[in-house]
């Protein structure tokens, strides 16, 4: 199930709005914002050891930007606690590596955690996970984590199945279907479309 899916006729009052107000600051991959407070906004946060993560958190971040320019791409190691405060709704990418959430995706929870606790109740997410063989562990793993912050998901989970099997498979750039991308684009434009029309 996804959220706001399709396009609703308030769309275009809330697209009026944000012109009214000049246009956002885009910060994309660590860019250093500048010292004007961030609109809420979705912050897509992702890890890859081989590609397939960032591949598919960009894909999502793009459809997001299309609904909300604001949109913001970080690599989970250069999220701050300031950062998470500062979205409206998360996005995490990551692989599943040996039956876990990545560790630098866990990296980044563990130094974020309690600056953030009982500071963002509430706010959606969604999650993508990159694996070879199953993902589900990797998920739940992080459905665990956020259940702690009180996120509310907003999409069921996506995990892209890679099947690779050997430590050469594991290792390799991956090539990413059609059919992923076009559903983290989904998933990326339904959270960002919805907290652009105030949905949640």
């Amino acid at each position: 199930m996804l959220v706001a899916q399709s396009r609703v006729s308030g769309e275009v009052q809330a697209i009026d709005n944000r012109q009214e107000r000049g246009p956002p600051l885009v910060v994309m991959d660590n860019v250093a914002m500048d010292d004007t407070p961030p609109a809420p906004h979705l912050l897509v946060i992702w890890h890859s050891r081989t590609g397939a993560s960032e591949a598919l958190a960009r894909a999502a971040a793009d459809a997001a930007a299309e609904a909300s320019p604001a949109t913001r791409l970080l690599r989970a190691d250069a999220v701050s606690a300031a950062d998470l405060l500062a979205a409206g709704g998360y996005l995490f990418v990551a692989p599943e590596n040996l039956g876990s959430l990545s560790g630098l995706m866990k990296e980044m929870f563990d130094r974020t955690y309690y600056d953030v606790l009982g500071r963002i109740e509430g706010r959606p997410y969604a999650t993508i996970i990159a694996a070879g063989s199953d993902g589900a562990g990797a998920e739940r793993q992080l459905d665990r984590i956020v259940t702690g912050w009180r996120l509310r998901r907003m999409a069921d989970g996506l995990i892209v199945n890679f099947a690779a099997q050997t430590p050469e498979a594991i290792a390799a750039p991956k090539s990413l279907p059609d059919k992923a991308l076009k559903k983290c684009r989904e998933i990326g434009g339904a959270l960002a479309e919805g907290q652009q029309l105030g949905i949640f």
